[in-house]
């Protein structure tokens, strides 16, 4: 599938995308450290939990404005919002003046603008992109992701400490052009005004309804708990697997080098990182030969026994097996299971399905923060066990569900098919 072909709204967001995601990589993963040293660790906990919560509650209303609304609405107004806050962080940071609180408050403010926009261009992507290409927009926009996250993490490395009032600067450039782009060059593709000069209440009424109608869907919720538990196990590596290999990785020698766990879990990330960077363009072609159940089940079968030995190892050679298996599955696995996510909403509440999908994220560092308590109380063998387990319930209900999600969308397509055929 030729990028040149994909609707303009795609290439778009890849380009803006690709490049907020860059710069904001330069920054966002370092702010932690920011807080802390200006409010202390314990309030800078706080205050990122207070972030992740209202994040999550946004989220709802996002996916509920952008079905009512129209995508392209909700998100001008999501990145006018946030260029306001990356202007203001900016001047917060600046050599003419200096706040860690209002540089609080406009992190928050970010936070409202990824829960309004995130559902909304999630769900405009769908609109705009043809079944048989989603595979190929996916695999394409989850290579470019990971590769701005490597960028942007390594660059910020160097920079944020001396460099802060220049990242903001470039962050708010980024974020101007990003909203140039969205405003004046992206298509509305849902236009609707189902609930314009409505009551607060009937907006109430309609978002309870909506997000009931999304709950009440059985295969739509199991499919994102399958995906939920799967993806907790990759979400370990930077929590309790951290943990236990500063704690338990002794002193290694490879190659001349000498390093202790804190190192080794840089060397899998970074492994993993390449990894996805050189093989996610790629993975389209190879999973197009087979079966997309198939797909999803034996990946996520490799990707969870990867984390599991992951997870209780401390041979290196093993290690570097292991994550190279759980790459690969993961590489597989990510544009089939989004393509199958991309199915299930109907067309009249796709933003509310992709709201509730988006909580994976903050649910799958919930879980992990859980098995880093519970890790304290077990072996190490025991919180494998419980790592595993998580992983494994996933692969059984993507076992249960995908031949009836099968059955789903062919169906949808066959008679979407002859509808077309009966037109003709």
């Amino acid at each position: 599938m030729n990028i040149l072909k994909f609707h303009r709204n795609i290439k778009i967001r890849l380009v803006e995308s690709f490049l907020s995601s860059t710069i904001g990589g330069m920054i966002f993963p370092f702010m932690a450290i920011y807080l802390s040293h200006h409010f202390g660790a314990k309030t800078a906990g706080l205050l990122l939990l207070v972030n992740v919560f209202i994040g999550i509650v946004i989220n709802f209303f996002g996916g509920y404005f952008s079905d009512q609304f129209g995508r392209k609405k909700v998100i001008v107004f999501a990145e006018t919002l946030r260029f306001f806050a990356f202007f203001t962080m900016m001047l917060s940071n600046s050599p003419w003046f200096f706040s860690p609180l209002l540089t609080f408050f406009t992190m928050t403010a970010n936070s409202i603008c990824w829960g309004l926009a995130g559902p909304a261009t999630q769900a405009m992507l769908i609109d705009v992109s043809k079944p048989e290409e989603r595979k190929t927009m996916y695999s394409i926009m989850y290579w470019a992701n990971n590769l701005s996250i490597a960028l942007g993490g390594v660059i910020g490395g160097f920079l944020f400490k001396n460099y802060l009032f220049e990242l903001l600067l470039a962050l708010s450039a980024a974020a101007l052009l990003t909203w140039v782009l969205i405003t004046f060059f992206i298509e509305e593709s849902y236009a609707t005004e189902k609930m314009v000069g409505k009551a607060v209440r009937e907006h109430a009424r309609g978002m309870l309804n909506g997000y009931k109608e999304v709950f009440l869907d059985r295969m739509f919720i199991l499919f994102v708990l399958a995906g939920l538990l799967v993806l907790s196990m990759e979400f370990q590596l930077t929590n309790y697997i951290g943990i236990r290999l500063a704690n338990e990785m002794g002193e290694q020698h490879l190659f001349g080098w000498t390093f202790g766990g804190i190192e080794m879990l840089g060397f899998l990330r970074t492994e993993n990182t390449i990894l996805v960077v050189l093989m996610a363009l790629v993975a389209t072609k190879i999973v197009e030969r087979f079966k997309d159940r198939h797909t999803v089940i034996v990946s996520c079968m490799v990707f969870v026994a990867g984390y599991a030995v992951i997870s209780f190892s401390n041979n290196i050679w093993l290690l570097f097996f292991a994550m190279l298996a759980a790459t690969v599955a993961e590489v597989l696995r990510v544009p089939v299971q989004q393509n199958y996510m991309a199915e299930l909403p109907p067309e009249h509440a796709r933003s509310s399905y992709m709201a509730v999908s988006g909580l994976t994220f903050n649910l799958a560092m919930l879980i992990c923060s859980i098995t880093v308590t519970l890790s304290s109380f077990l072996s190490s063998m025991a919180t494998t066990i419980f790592i595993s387990s998580m992983g494994v319930i996933g692969i059984l209900l993507f076992y249960r569900i995908l031949p009836a999600l099968d059955q789903r969308v062919h169906g949808d397509e066959a008679e979407v098919s002859l509808k077309s055929a009966s037109h003709n």
